[in-house]
């Protein structure tokens, strides 16, 4: 199984336009026909403008087939991508790996935090054993909806997603993770193998399966 993280950056003063568009017209064409639909957000803070979708597939094989099949559907062609086209401006993707199980909440009304971490090269595996290893102590604090390490795109990478009721719980449980004797024994230990650290925090669009 791979994930796919596809990352859109969209004309300021279209988002609204855009989305009601891949609700009505982009999801009814291509539903999981080509691609299971995990989840998809606007970020709030962070980088604005963009809308961030997760996507599931067996492998890269399948992913190529069914991206293939998708480029043949003439309502996707001739319909939604004319309209929806023109209110992108750059586009991102990463394929990514997964590394814990996703565990997508199963209420609704949250707030999400995407991060991803680049680490020095060759010390991504390194960074993610002692992750894993810290991970029932983090868990306690916050809840977990997917840990991945990329394949293709920027390399020597960790993505994972978070979900919290609201900004204040977020603050909160943060807070107290901070103040976590174990957490800070895993951070003086990790911290030194990174080199970059990007965080956004997105709100669930109307049509996402994660809300």
């Amino acid at each position: 199984m791979i994930h796919e993280l596809r990352t859109y950056t969209l004309v300021p003063g279209t988002q609204g336009a855009y989305l009601k568009a891949s609700q009505e017209v982009g999801r009814k064409i291509r539903g999981d026909k080509y691609g299971k639909l995990l989840g998809s957000w606007t970020t709030e803070f962070g980088t604005l403008n963009q809308y961030v979708h997760l996507w599931e597939y067996a492998d890269l094989a399948e992913r190529e087939r069914l991206r293939a099949e998708l480029a043949k559907n003439e309502g996707w062609t001739k319909q939604y991508l004319p309209e929806n086209r023109p209110r992108m401006m750059a586009q991102e993707n990463k394929i990514l790996s997964v590394v814990l199980p996703l565990q997508p909440p199963m209420d609704a009304g949250n707030v999400y935090e995407l991060r991803w971490y680049r680490t020095q090269p060759g010390r991504a595996g390194e960074w993610l054993a002692h992750f894993k290893e810290i991970m029932p102590i983090r868990e306690k604090y916050t809840r977990r909806v997917g840990l991945w390490q990329t394949e293709i795109a920027q390399l020597n990478e960790v993505v994972h997603l978070w979900a919290y009721r609201d900004l204040k719980d977020r603050a909160e449980r943060r807070a107290e993770v901070g103040k976590d004797k174990d957490w800070q024994a895993f951070l003086a230990k990790a911290t030194p193998l990174l080199q970059e650290m990007k965080s956004v925090v997105l709100i669930p669009s109307p049509f996402s399966p994660m809300q």
